[in-house]
């Protein structure tokens, strides 16, 4: 509900080009007091995984108006594939520097 909620207040920009490759999720936002928004999703890797991914590609350089009102954020979902109910999440949000 949140994703379609953010339609109200962001451009929503799937696979934004960025830096070296492309983010999963850029969130642009419509009123320029709210912060723009880096999402990388990840399976079965950390979330320090996807954040170093965001640094490593250099992806905010597609945020450099924002850059004093960013955040990376990294979403790790994992499975056990032995385990048929084992789904766990984890989120990292991180306000770029």
């Amino acid at each position: 509900m949140a994703y379609y909620t953010a339609q109200d207040y962001y451009t929503i920009l799937r696979e934004m080009p960025s830096g070296k490759g492309f983010c999963d999720i850029g969130f642009i936002p419509l009123d320029p007091t709210n912060p723009a928004m880096i999402v990388e999703l990840k399976w079965n890797k950390s979330v320090d995984h996807a954040i170093n991914q965001i640094n490593s590609r250099d992806y905010f350089k597609a945020f450099e108006h924002y850059k004093d009102n960013l955040l990376l954020i990294g979403i790790s979902y994992e499975s056990d594939s032995g385990k048929k109910d084992y789904k766990h999440h984890t989120c990292r949000i991180q306000k770029y520097r």
